[in-house]
């Protein structure tokens, strides 16, 4: 059987960081929706995608496919049943579609004519808000650590450090803790292959350290929190989404947040995620041109990938990054930055393409990554969609 991850009709509300990737590669819990899938259904997947997106997340079409809504975080039991699907079947969620079988995949999960059948199970999560990234990340990440974890052998860890509901932590092969106290009684916590988390950090569960990413000495990050894979974090941390690749590697707080890929947070730059009348939180939406009611009360900074901010910046509650922005200057930038937007509070100007390339050459070269011409083309692509909301 050939799978299939499509975006559905979720995309835009998950923007910026579907600006530069499918709905299926965003990380919460500790694996992306797509490796979540991978791992339940013991298959490779493609992905159902814009078109500019798709020299990068190409689709491939079989005789048989099951092409599933990325929207929808597996289960076994829903995996078992979107497995079993046969020709002109699907199954729904509470009347939403989650996947279908076909020969030819359509372009969305209005199916007509098709045999629908129901699936019940109370536990299956959806993300169909950038909030939902941050505010559902416990329960992704409870989910992924039993679903990895099970029937297998935590590698040791250090005599070090002091444990608190040491069954609860699970160290894969290669992983470094040294001098630091991991407290897992809230939350599990899991530390991936070749991950290091340095002298005198304190580290209160859940969290999620992914493969080859580094806590700094004296990190204090509280859960439930997931550091991506290659990613750096040091300071105050508190129920973040970080993908990958980014660096927060100085002081200062992040809460309620979520970082896209090759972001840099400046030393001392901090986020507030709570209003000083503890009123609920509004967030920027690219479908409606306007702020959106989250009905959060903490709700922090969400930045979209190849962003940075320089030393001290600070972010106003509920504040929306685009993708390849550059922040400075002291002072709050407005609580929406459009993509490649440079400067700060005093005003922007455009972040124009080949500044910012040049940046993102010599940033993913530090960790081995080479800026290639899909790359190039994606953000290009994005640059030019996103033209409408940069008034300089």
């Amino acid at each position: 059987m050939n799978y299939i991850l499509s975006d559905g009709d979720v995309r835009e509300a998950l923007l910026p960081f579907t600006f530069t990737r499918p709905v299926c590669e965003i990380r919460i819990g500790i694996m992306t929706i797509r490796e979540k899938w991978e791992k339940h259904l013991n298959a490779s997947i493609s992905f159902k995608t814009e078109e500019y997106l798709s020299e990068k997340f190409p689709i491939k079409v079989g005789v048989k496919n099951i092409v599933i809504n990325s929207s929808y975080l597996p289960t076994k039991q829903l995996a078992e049943s979107v497995s079993a699907l046969q020709d002109n079947e699907a199954i729904a969620v509470d009347g939403k579609v989650v996947a279908y079988y076909t020969e030819s995949p359509k372009s969305d999960f209005e199916i007509s004519g098709y045999n629908v059948k129901e699936h019940k199970e109370e536990s299956i999560l959806t993300l169909c808000k950038t909030w939902d990234i941050f505010s559902k990340n416990g329960e992704a990440l409870k989910a992924d650590f039993d679903f990895i974890t099970a029937n297998r052998k935590s590698a040791s860890i250090s005599g070090t450090n002091h444990l608190i509901c040491p069954e609860n932590i699970f160290l894969e092969e290669g992983a470094k803790v040294e001098y630091s106290i991991l407290n897992a009684t809230e939350g599990p916590i899991y530390i991936g292959k070749d991950a290091e988390i340095w002298e005198g950090s304190l580290i209160r569960g859940s969290l999620a350290l992914c493969n080859n990413a580094i806590i700094k000495m004296g990190g204090k990050l509280y859960g439930p929190t997931t550091i991506g894979p290659h990613s750096k974090v040091c300071g105050e941390v508190s129920n973040t989404v970080i993908f990958g690749y980014s660096s927060k590697g100085h002081e200062g707080y992040l809460g309620n947040a979520v970082l896209g890929e090759w972001c840099n947070i400046g030393a001392d730059s901090n986020n507030s995620n709570l209003k000083n009348n503890y009123a609920k939180v509004r967030l920027w939406n690219y479908a409606t041109e306007k702020f959106e009611q989250t009905g959060l009360q903490f709700c922090g900074l969400m930045m979209g990938d190849h962003s940075k901010t320089a030393i001290n910046t600070m972010f106003n509650t509920g504040t929306v990054i685009g993708v390849n922005s550059n922040i400075y200057v002291p002072g709050f930038p407005r609580n929406f930055v459009p993509s490649f937007s440079w400067g700060g509070a005093s005003g922007f100007t455009t972040y124009t393409t080949n500044k910012a390339f040049d940046a993102a050459r010599v940033m993913m070269a530090r960790r081995g990554v080479k800026f290639d011409e899909k790359e190039a083309h994606i953000l290009e692509h994005v640059f030019e969609i996103t033209k409408k909301w940069r008034s300089y």
